[in-house]
């Protein structure tokens, strides 16, 4: 079966994660880029990447590269690619065009440009042109422009890989479905520990932690752009979602999703029932400061509000409520906190183990790890000063 490139893309800070999600797919030549991941395969491994990957957004195939320093060098430099090879005339096309330096500086002009020499290349071989469709397209381009180098590929995932299908309601402020397995993989937790969620919203951590612990594969029951393509194999595809099913366990699963607001709860249920995980998640209305977790020695995923996401009158005293409750009940656990307020961090009064910077729903966030050790208590009293720089 023919070897080509592909090119993952994820969210930043999630680009060791992904790779190491593709390698352990089969995924050869892995090179870490930013926010995305090339590697090689056969059609194979681009369906099973589009099944299987928790932390890509897209699985992209590379068509063509050059260089243009103007708007002419850019039409001609499209122009000039066979597309007639790509798809064909009765099928519809749209384009997503993203441009950063100095010389293009407006997507949505360098997507019509490139939308005009298509059709011009069309109209001059058959004499028509395929249709535009930006709501169902049987194509999905994508065209990225820095500077003066241009990268044009074909996009096998058509909605972003994010969008596992479940999330039918959300809450103000709902975690990414990608950061939030990407937070997941990041932690360590394995299916044999306990996972809280004490402040879980729209229940996603416990519904990624889910799919994670139970094998299952998150894109299994929706569709992919690849499967429009003029060369799409669905028997292949056929076999390649039967191996990854048989991976999928019933494992017994310690997840708790717990949240303060019933209408949080409701979601959550409806979510996970959506997702066909609400029988490996214990859902409960519970205040974060007035309970302790069900059992010793796990991981706890916290995405608590912050200033630009969730006024609250006090941040700084919620955050260090927030530290005080994880040291005084959560001994034994590893703590893992996302927050864009870098102030707020420092409030919770703990020395972080870990961290990374990521970004939650386009903001610039950090990713913290409190390793609660048991009798620790005292000598994090003693590092109350310590802080998140």
């Amino acid at each position: 079966m023919e070897r080509y490139e592909m090119v993952a893309t994820t969210l930043t800070g999630l680009e060791q994660t992904l790779a190491t999600e593709i390698k352990e797919l089969g995924g050869e030549r892995v090179k870490v880029l930013k926010r995305a991941v090339s590697y090689v395969g056969d059609d194979a491994l681009l369906y099973k990447s589009n099944l299987a990957l928790r932390t890509a957004l897209r699985v992209l195939v590379p068509l063509t590269e050059f260089t243009a320093g103007n708007e002419d060098q850019l039409y001609y430099g499209i122009k000039d690619f066979p597309w007639e090879d790509v798809f064909s005339l009765n099928q519809t096309f749209v384009i997503d065009a993203v441009v950063g330096g100095s010389v293009f500086r407006h997507s949505q002009y360098a997507a019509l440009k490139s939308k005009d020499a298509i059709a011009d290349r069309f109209r001059q071989k058959y004499g028509q042109r395929p249709g535009v469709d930006t709501r169902n397209p049987d194509i999905y381009l994508n065209i990225r422009i820095f500077d003066h180098k241009v990268s044009v590929s074909v996009d096998s995932s058509g909605l972003s890989l994010d969008r596992r299908g479940y999330r039918k309601v959300s809450n103000e402020a709902p975690i990414n479905e990608v950061l939030a397995a990407g937070i997941l993989l990041m932690t360590g937790w394995k299916p044999s520990q306990p996972l809280a969620d004490p402040m879980a919203g729209s229940g996603t951590f416990g519904i990624e932690a889910a799919l994670i612990g139970t094998g299952t594969p998150p894109g299994m029951h929706r569709t992919f752009a690849f499967q429009r393509w003029n060369e799409y194999d669905a028997n292949l595809f056929e076999r390649v979602k039967f191996e990854l099913s048989k991976n999928i366990r019933d494992k017994d699963l310690k997840i708790f999703s717990r949240d303060i607001l019933a209408k949080n709860i409701d979601i959550i249920s409806q979510n996970a029932e959506m997702a066909g995980m609400d029988e490996h998640l214990s859902i409960k209305k519970e205040d974060f400061f007035e309970s302790s977790p069900r059992e010793p020695g796990g991981v706890v995923v916290i995405n608590p509000p912050y200033g630009e996401r969730l006024q609250m009158a006090d941040l700084e005293s919620f955050y260090k409520k927030l530290g005080d409750t994880l040291k005084q009940r959560y001994e034994g656990y590893d703590a893992w906190i996302i927050s864009s307020d870098p102030d707020a961090l420092k409030a919770i009064g703990l020395k972080a183990s870990f961290k990374a910077d990521l970004m939650n729903g386009g903001l610039p966030a950090r990713l913290v790890k409190y390793e609660m050790y048991k009798g620790s208590r005292e000598r994090d009293d003693l590092n109350q000063k310590s802080s998140v720089s």
